[in-house]
């Protein structure tokens, strides 16, 4: 199975803020969407960074009270590691589990086409066991 297939089902929608968003903005957008990262993306569209709930828990960390004022971009992710649509998951959630990265942007050439996460990746392997499950139960008990 690919990448692409999670993307079908969860459907392509990527959620971004700006490099200048404050780091209060962020968390808001965060609480608001329900979700762990965002990625940072300027005006046309380029992969910036991400910003995820772990950014911001190092930037209080290390940067106290002061961290509601600063910039996305002053606590993103940079260098980000991303997967292709034609990517097996497998692979991707070896990269995931190594890396440990939980949210994996989804590219197709310069594109971002999705961004899919580690629970994302464990529900799509559950729906695929349960299916197998069902499949080896149905076969064993129609050769009775």
């Amino acid at each position: 199975m690919k990448v692409a297939n999670i993307l079908e089902v969860k459907g392509p929608e990527v959620m971004t803020v700006r490099p200048s968003d404050t780091i209060r903005d962020v968390a808001h957008r965060l609480v608001e969407e329900n979700v762990g990262a965002l990625v940072v993306s300027n005006a046309e569209g380029t992969l910036d960074g991400i910003i995820s709930e772990r950014d911001i828990s190092r930037g209080v960390a290390f940067h106290g009270s002061n961290i509601g004022a600063m910039l996305a971009s002053d606590l993103m992710t940079r260098g980000v590691i991303t997967c292709a649509p034609d990517d097996p998951i497998s692979d991707t959630a070896r990269v995931m589990t190594n890396r440990r990265i939980r949210h994996l942007p989804v590219q197709d050439g310069t594109r971002i086409v999705g961004i899919i996460s580690i629970g994302d990746i464990l529900k799509y392997r559950l729906d695929e066991v349960m299916l197998e499950t069902r499949v080896l139960r149905d076969i064993a008990m129609a050769t009775r």
